[in-house]
């Protein structure tokens, strides 16, 4: 039994073969129709746990169709039916899972969430997304812009705006595949210490750069995510907007940059805010090939914490 926790917690050997297993699954089901079944069907058998805490869009049919692609079947169970730690503990609640379901991935708020599920399951646990984290996003980042442009070992990424739980996967990323991360972004919305000193330990370049253009210079990949939460009140959301304002991702910083990066958003994107049209829309965006291997990727994840 395999738990896909966060990046830095996977050998990276077995992250690289995560991805070759991802890439060969993405050729395998080139033009086939969407719920045609994997050949293999690798979890024919298999009852997959899916918990969303947090509203999902993209995690939630993703992991779904990847599922049901592979053979599995899925049953999607959301915050307000579970109440995790409310009544029954974490730790009650995945004892019980465990004896229903061969694989539990949660979607949920604090990373003590997660990792208490997976401390008392006895079957793997996938994490879909915390506040801390978000890896599997990642994985499918790395995978998109290696199809496009080769290894990412050695190259600049850059990461725009709000050190989140994004940029903090990504950092963990630049430990293990060994890229450079450069953040451009306020002080007071840097990514945790604890991350940069994990990527600059493993032997990554980790540069804080405050000027927006200085820092896309030379860029390889440049990405960005949503400056707000849903959950922001509107004095905030105001706050937030003039700080960032200076680190949106629009056609003059890409010109910056050069025509040869590339752009990535995890989505949902507000347009106009951090990432312009004119960007996401254009020819160095790869949003919709990142957004469709979040299936893949998680596909191969799902099989490697299965061994199948």
């Amino acid at each position: 039994m395999t738990d896909f926790l966060d990046i830095h917690k996977t050998d990276a050997g077995d992250l690289h073969k995560i991805l070759v297993q991802a890439k060969a699954m993405k050729v395998a089901r080139a033009d086939l129709p969407k719920g045609t079944p994997d050949a293999d069907a690798p979890l024919a058998n298999h009852m997959v746990a899916l918990i969303f805490e947090k509203p999902s869009t993209r995690t939630r049919v993703s992991f779904d169709v990847g599922v049901r692609q592979m053979g599995g079947q899925s049953m999607i169970l959301s915050g307000s039916e579970m109440q995790l730690g409310h009544g029954e503990t974490i730790a009650d609640t995945a004892r019980v899972l465990s004896r229903y379901v061969d694989m539990i991935m949660i979607r949920t708020f604090d990373e003590s969430v997660l990792l208490e599920m997976a401390e008392y399951a006895s079957v793997p646990v996938i994490n879909g997304l915390t506040d801390r984290t978000h890896p599997c996003q990642i994985m499918a980042d790395v995978m998109t812009y290696e199809e496009h442009h080769g290894s990412i070992k050695g190259k600049k990424v850059v990461w725009m705006g709000d050190g989140n739980n994004v940029c903090t996967s990504f950092l963990h990323a630049a430990g293990q595949f060994g890229f450079d991360l450069t953040f451009a972004g306020p002080a007071n919305l840097e990514p945790e210490a604890e991350a940069i000193g994990y990527a600059r330990k493993k032997g990554a370049t980790v540069t804080i750069e405050r000027d927006a253009h200085k820092a896309v210079e030379g860029a390889d990949l440049i990405v960005t995510d949503t400056w707000l939460s849903m959950h922001d009140k509107q004095s905030a959301r105001e706050r937030r907007h003039n700080l960032l304002r200076p680190y949106q991702v629009n056609n003059a910083l890409l010109q910056t940059a050069g025509k040869d990066a590339v752009f990535m958003h995890c989505l949902p994107a507000h347009r106009e805010e951090e990432i312009t049209s004119e960007v996401m829309d254009g020819p160095q965006s790869l949003v919709f090939d990142e957004a469709e291997n979040r299936l893949h990727a998680q596909k191969a994840i799902m099989r490697h914490c299965l061994g199948v």
